[in-house]
């Protein structure tokens, strides 16, 4: 189970000598059209960084290359794993072929709540707590916490 974020389409930019998307344009996909998507749904995004200088930064990550994808391929990104503390996000993402379902990539994130005025790590405010929470909460019976990496980093 999973939450959808997105879908998206490999475009011929993102095709390499092999014929198949190249490595990096996988975590350009999870980065644009998944993590901008769950900072969206939490008011922590491009908006929150120009309005009130909070944002996220990515600290950690743990990609996997599951099967290739190539010109013209649809993928849906999910969310299948989100958690956080008082200043860190943990969540992992999965893609996943549109037509054929098969899995082609994993991410995990662990991501820092950052004051973009001192640039240096602060507490999430209690609007993006209940944000946040009220998300777990409504999904939390589609999450696995299976094979992650940084739980212990998650300091509840």
């Amino acid at each position: 189970m999973s939450v959808y974020l997105s879908t998206q389409k490999v475009i011929k930019d993102w095709i390499d000598y092999n014929d198949h998307m190249n490595v990096s344009y996988y975590l350009l996909m999870f980065d644009k059209y998944g993590a901008d998507t769950l900072n969206s749904i939490f008011q922590m995004g491009e908006h929150s960084a120009k309005t009130t200088k909070k944002s996220t930064m990515i600290v950690e990550s743990h990609i996997t290359y599951n099967q290739e994808l190539q010109l013209n391929d649809e993928v849906d990104i999910n969310c299948v794993y989100f958690d956080h503390d008082k200043k860190r996000l943990q969540y992992k993402m999965e893609m996943i072929h549109k037509e054929k379902k098969f899995l082609a990539s994993t991410i995990e994130i662990l991501a820092l709540y950052v004051d973009l005025n001192e640039r240096k790590v602060t507490e999430f405010e209690d609007e993006k707590v209940k944000l946040m929470d009220d998300f777990i909460n409504k999904n939390k019976s589609k999450f696995s916490g299976k094979d992650l990496k940084f739980s212990t980093k998650i300091k509840k």
